[in-house]
């Protein structure tokens, strides 16, 4: 590079990358379950498929901060996906459980889920898919 170019290339920035990767994931996914965000959707597939958990071990299993989660979970509260009930053992601790509604709804949802990832990583060879995959796993440990 000369002096007159810059030594830092947004472009050249993995989380530069990455974000512009899960914008283009969050947007087809929109297109395909628009009725859910990605973080509602995340919630109720660890909800269906783990139970009821506190609410703050929710957020960690779908990887929110404690203020994000408080959010998602009363937004999907106040659409009647999941229910908050006070811990018997500890009157401090929500729980989360998933309705009956909230179940369905998410059921329904797996096929489209499973197609926005296929559209979003179609750019991509089944190699390249795996090799992504396995990375990104590297990387968030």
């Amino acid at each position: 590079m000369d002096q007159d170019s810059p030594s830092y290339l947004l472009e050249d920035q993995y989380g530069y990358q990455l974000r512009r990767a899960v914008q283009r994931y969050q947007g087809i996914f929109a297109r395909l379950i628009p009725d859910l965000t990605t973080m509602q959707f995340a919630s109720l597939v660890r909800l269906d498929q783990s139970g009821a958990m506190s609410q703050n071990l929710l957020g960690r299993v779908a990887s929110m901060d404690a203020a994000t989660v408080k959010g998602v979970v009363m937004r999907l509260q106040a659409l009647g996906l999941v229910r908050r009930l006070a811990d018997p053992t500890d009157k401090r601790r929500l729980t989360v459980e998933i309705t009956d509604e909230g179940r369905a709804l998410v059921r329904r949802m797996y096929d489209p889920a499973v197609q926005a990832m296929e559209v979003a990583l179609a750019p991509l060879s089944p190699s390249e898919r795996v090799t992504l995959m396995a990375l990104l796993s590297r990387l968030t440990g």
